[in-house]
């Protein structure tokens, strides 16, 4: 009989949860992972990777810091679970689009280097930005 494949389990907060664990290995073990988020139950993480549990929002910042990831990043994953549709698009109305540090990042150099004009995005700087991820 084939094993229950829960909706949360190929979601991305699961596969970027599943790859952080993976870098650190050699650094620390995912009991040591869970142990520095505060979590009681190590399980809760192999737990999250498969999808049987959701992250809750509230553990973000403690779990981000244990993965050495951008919370910013893990909290918008986590709001992206099943069940959050209505909260997150709540959050994009508010709020608007989160930015991960990294983004921020981009956003800042882009803002130096065209002298804070605000230029649009042309078709030729489309172009340009998506041929240095090509």
């Amino acid at each position: 009989m084939p094993k229950h494949v829960h909706p949360r389990h190929l979601s991305r907060l699961a596969q970027h949860v599943a790859a952080r664990i993976q870098a650190l290995s050699g650094i620390k073990s995912q009991k040591e992972i869970a142990r520095e988020a505060g979590f009681p139950n190590p399980n809760i993480l192999s737990m999250i990777k498969s999808g049987d549990a959701k992250l809750a929002l509230d553990r973000v910042p403690a779990l981000a810091k244990a993965l050495d990831t951008d919370e910013r990043h893990l909290f918008l994953l986590a709001f992206q679970q099943p069940g959050n549709e209505t909260a997150l698009a709540a959050l994009e109305r508010i709020i608007g689009t989160v930015l991960t540090k990294n983004e921020l990042s981009w956003i800042e150099e882009l803002r130096d280097a065209s002298g804070r004009a605000d230029p649009p995005l042309t078709a030729r700087a489309r172009k340009t930005l998506r041929g240095l991820f090509e």
